[in-house]
């Protein structure tokens, strides 16, 4: 189908072409990003937490001013282990979507020279470890030597566990096991842990590309108290967190259950993504919006030039036209309009990333979403100009011919 003749009755009518233009560029923006949030914020809730959330639990203590860590964590460990259906239980500062309590800087160098970025470093006992169940992929198991006091945030010196993409981040292409870390004290790698996500991954110093950099420390069983972790038959898990908590409440009676933090670990990841779970709702409903408005904003268009060229087609009918024809005619002209419109609408959506990248620190939109917006307006347009034509193609002649 010849082209000039269609790009000519467009530019008849520039001001209703350059609306649907801009409207489908708009469209063409915000879908491209709104598809790119989403997707991220979809990956961030499937993310490894590196355990088995469905068997683990926590209790949390606040409140015990002057309480001594070997003796509150002798009453609480002793009552969570005599609970049936406990498997393991240990102390810990934190757990994966618990609340930020180890976040710091890491340096390669002793000189603080070289940075290695903000990682989550872990402080667990040995039942801790056990109840959580790690276990490295690569290197050795904590021998009971390296478990060590904490001197104020860390132990001074001490052998760790580290990710295996923070090893990647930290020494691509080298062997960690024997590397050294150096933050509030000085760390070498003993193992690599497959997955071990981060307190609140998504959200830390490092985004999402660092919600796995996490450091386990092995800690003694009197360095820390007041947080704990158990395992539990997942079938037995709901009834043994609430004896868990009861159970703590009566061993610690001068210090105060933390309901808010003692939960399962499903239900801690349950409500550490409810915000990303309402915005990607949310931007699904603004792209389902804009598609609505575009396909309206195409049919309305399309369907007063119908009625505006009804002559034009009857004549075009009188001289051979098929239904085929002015079918492609209107197909084809709303193909350039949307080409237009998405040509435009490509660099406004990169043009709107490189702002969000500034504002909201976001990444960079992957190229790959561009022509998925493209394909997906493209498809919009032939449909929603579907229906007009179908109209325009059934007009007789005769009819046409006889209109004013």
């Amino acid at each position: 189908m010849a082209i000039r003749p269609i790009l000519s009755a467009l530019g008849r009518h520039r001001v209703a072409v350059s609306l649907i233009v801009l409207e489908i560029a708009l469209a063409c923006a915000v879908l491209c990003n709104a598809f790119f949030l989403v997707a991220g914020r979809l990956a961030l809730m499937r993310i490894d937490s590196g355990v088995d959330e469905s068997a683990l639990a926590t209790v949390a203590l606040s409140g015990c001013d002057g309480c001594g860590h070997a003796d509150v964590n002798g009453r609480v460990l002793g009552a969570l282990r005599a609970i049936p259906g406990v498997q393991a239980a240990g102390s810990v500062n934190t757990v994966p979507f618990g609340p930020r309590a180890g976040y710091a800087g890491i340096h390669l160098d002793p000189d603080g020279t070289h940075w290695g970025g903000v990682v989550h470093f872990y402080t667990a006992d040995a039942g801790a470890i056990e109840a959580l169940g790690l276990r490295p992929v690569r290197g050795r198991a904590f021998a009971a030597e390296d478990f060590q006091p904490i001197d104020n945030f860390l132990p001074a010196d001490a052998q760790v566990w580290i990710t295996r993409s923070l090893a990647e981040h930290l020494w691509p292409g080298e062997d960690p096991l024997g590397k050294d870390i150096w933050s509030a004290g000085h760390f070498r790698v003993a193992g690599v842990l497959d997955h071990f996500a981060v307190t609140d991954p998504g959200r830390s110093e490092e985004g999402l590309r660092g919600a796995d950099w996490s450091i386990v420390v092995p800690v003694g069983g009197d360095a820390q108290s007041g947080s704990y972790v158990l395992r539990a038959d997942p079938r037995d898990l709901p009834g043994v967190a609430q004896a868990a908590r009861e159970a703590v409440a009566r061993a610690v009676p001068e210090s105060v259950v933390d309901q808010q933090q003692s939960r399962t670990l499903a239900e801690l990841r349950q409500r550490h993504f409810q915000g990303d779970r309402a915005m990607a709702g949310l931007l699904l409903t603004v792209i389902a919006a804009m598609l609505l408005v575009t396909a309206l904003g195409i049919v309305g268009l399309a369907s007063f030039w119908v009625q505006q060229r009804t002559k034009q087609i009857g004549i075009r009918r009188a001289l051979g036209a098929t239904r085929g024809d002015i079918l492609r005619y209107f197909q084809t002209e709303n193909l350039l309009l949307a080409s237009a419109g998405i040509g435009l609408g490509m660099l406004l959506a990169y043009g709107g990333n490189l702002l969000l990248m500034d504002v909201f620190e976001l990444q960079r939109l992957p190229l790959r979403y561009l022509p998925i917006g493209a394909c997906l307006l493209w498809a919009l347009g032939q449909l929603a100009v579907l229906g007009p034509a179908l109209r325009a193609a059934a007009i007789p002649p005769a009819v046409a011919t006889r209109s004013a």
